[in-house]
């Protein structure tokens, strides 16, 4: 039986590329290990040549609002609907053909459920919104709210896949790993994608269940990955070294096995094992860098009166929200916050208004931190959830009490700095908040913006997996949506 060293010294087409990739696999480690002081001292290389063209934005803001907030109860007003209190729009859905949940397919009848709360138009756009959303009323004219997102996905998981990692289908690339794949790092000793998970304050919340597929590299190399700092304890495991061990003891034991890494990936050519050394280092540099960023004890008082009171408390929106200013400030490429707790199937009012509570000052915070730090104009922040609600009814309905079921056909969300247009309300729906009538925006076209502000071609973005050149938007028609764009 040959022996491995036999195996790889096979010419062969793939022992070929193999052999050769492992040159590649000295460099980067030798790129490594100069930061260290171990290797030569060539530079890091300039990924920003990877931009296809000028770029609006060099970095992103996602709040993710997991469990789809009420566009009707928000952002879509439609006061005409309070004269048609419960009528049954049984025969209506029928005539649209809607897709029913387990959740209201048994129901007798489907109760038109008008929202209970009060809008007001604000801003030079006149947007409307609504009393739940006094914050980020104040900054309508920094906002482009689009009233025209639809979706296919009608059940929460695929739609969060769809939302993030552009296919229902698992095993995808996320949208925050894509980027660290097209634009690379803006500082090596912090991870180029964070993912940040806010606490929601009320103990009736309707949570619903997510997990590391919605910021997972998929296909991509795992060094792409978001990495996910803790509300609670140490911001990241495992960083701190055990009593005893000095940075230089850490320096050596780490060169030791990443020797030992290398000698491996020679033998055997396996690509995860790149991906570990850089692991490896990338962890050595956050325990330096780390501590200082999770340090908010310098922050000044007014700093934490804009965001608000919570700022102070670990895990709280506000406070994330704080973390993701710090984060980019210092160089990270894309920072994703999800809030969980907006599946409102029953007991709406009271609900939402927690939701919206948690999250409308410390958002509202945000974008006037990185307004007077001037670095809104090429900071984008996107502010929504995974598709719409119901104008009918689920379950019980009162004047005060209501409950509404999952509705992809329309929904709203809001984008604001990165090279888009503030103080516009782009596309509308019909008077029952149901079907669009004007300017659809699908989430692949939402995606394709997202990368056009960043510089990114959505159809030369791609990655070549199991023969086909993958994409964030995949194959079907996507477009980037340029009325919105600056």
């Amino acid at each position: 039986m040959n022996s491995i060293f036999d195996y790889n010294s096979a010419i062969n087409r793939r022992q070929f590329f193999r052999k050769n990739g492992t040159g590649l696999g000295v460099a980067a480690l030798s790129s490594l290990m100069a930061r260290s002081g171990l290797g030569s001292s060539s530079p890091m290389p300039d990924l920003s040549s990877v931009q296809h063209f000028a770029p609006k934005a060099k970095r992103a803001i996602y709040i993710s609002l997991i469990g789809a907030p009420s566009q009707i109860d928000l952002f879509d007003y439609k006061p005409e609907l309070k004269k048609r209190f419960k009528e049954d729009l049984k025969d209506y859905l029928a005539k649209q053909g809607e897709r029913l949940t387990g959740m209201t397919s048994g129901q007798a009848a489907f109760p038109l459920a008008p929202s209970i709360f009060k809008f007001a138009q604000h801003g030079q756009s006149g947007a409307w919104i609504s009393e739940l959303l006094p914050w980020t009323a104040k900054m309508a004219d920094d906002l482009c709210i689009v009233k025209s997102m639809h979706t296919e996905a009608i059940n929460h998981e695929p739609a969060n896949q769809l939302v993030y990692t552009g296919s229902m289908q698992s095993g995808k690339a996320s949208i925050g790993s894509w980027l660290s794949y097209g634009l690379g790092s803006m500082n090596e000793d912090l991870p180029t994608f964070v993912v940040l998970h806010a606490t929601h304050s009320s103990p009736y919340a309707n949570v619903q269940a997510i997990s590391a597929r919605l910021w997972g590299s998929g296909y991509l190399p795992g060094k792409h990955a978001g990495v996910a700092f803790r509300s609670k304890g140490d911001p990241v495991l495992y960083l701190k070294d055990n009593p005893g061990i000095s940075r230089e003891l850490r320096r050596s034991m780490l060169d030791g096995l990443n020797a030992m890494n290398q000698r491996s990936y020679e033998a055997v050519g396996d690509p995860s094992i790149q991906t570990r050394i850089q692991q490896y280092e990338m962890a050595f540099r956050m325990q330096a860098s780390v501590p200082e960023l999770a340090d908010m004890s310098g922050e000044p008082e007014h700093i934490h009166q804009l965001y608000g009171e919570d700022s102070k408390t670990r895990g709280t929106f506000a406070n994330s929200a704080l973390m993701a200013r710090r984060l980019i400030e210092r160089g990270t490429r894309f920072v994703q916050i999800f809030h969980r707790g907006w599946d409102q199937h029953g007991n709406l009012p009271r609900d939402l208004t927690s939701q919206c509570k948690d999250v409308d000052q410390g958002i509202y915070g945000l974008v006037q931190d990185l307004k007077q730090r001037g670095m809104l104009e090429d900071t984008l922040v996107v502010f929504g959830g995974e598709f719409g609600r119901t104008v009918y009814c689920q379950g019980g309905l009162s004047e005060t009490n209501y409950g509404r079921d999952h509705h992809p056909r329309c929904f709203s969300l809001w984008l604001a700095g990165g090279g888009i247009k503030g103080g516009q309300v782009y596309g509308e729906t019909d008077d029952m908040s149901y079907n669009i009538v004007e300017n659809p925006v699908h989430i692949r076209d939402l995606h394709a913006t997202i990368l056009d502000r960043l510089g990114l071609d959505h159809n030369r973005l791609s990655y070549k997996f199991q023969g086909l050149d993958q994409r964030l938007t995949g194959v079907v028609p996507a477009k980037v949506v340029k009325d919105i764009c600056a």
